[in-house]
């Protein structure tokens, strides 16, 4: 999602504009997520042009970090899952367990995987 607002910066603030009233942030493993993202650029200028971008969003949204009350949802979430045969990536899976620790729901282009996750409201970018 974030990537293609790196791309049409103005889809971002039109986002943003939308849920004046809501809390929006980003879970820690996003930053880290976004972060990667910079040091894979293929160009000196892309990596200047994305650290730009993504330095933008962490200066302007809050991190909801990954402590011992999400640790717990996720290890739950990780065993419900794993008992299922259900597989999601570790990081969409620490990025579920804290929405779910504060009662947020997940805004995403990849419905695919965050819909495994029992009990979280998600949302599909469009």
């Amino acid at each position: 999602m974030l990537i293609a607002w790196e791309r049409n910066a103005q889809a971002l603030e039109s986002f943003a504009e939308r849920r004046s009233q809501e809390p929006v942030g980003l879970s820690v493993i996003t930053a880290a997520e976004l972060l990667h993202g910079v040091y894979r650029a293929d160009t000196p200028a892309r990596r200047l042009r994305r650290s730009a971008f993504v330095e933008q969003v962490l200066a302007s949204l809050p991190l909801f970090d990954f402590d011992l009350g999400v640790a717990r949802i996720y290890a739950e979430l990780w065993a419900t899952l794993e008992q299922r045969g259900t597989r999601i990536s570790a990081h969409d899976l620490i990025i579920g367990a804290t929405a779910l620790a504060r009662g947020d729901s997940v805004v995403t282009s990849n419905h695919r995987d965050f819909s495994k996750i029992p009990g979280l409201s998600v949302e599909m970018l469009h």
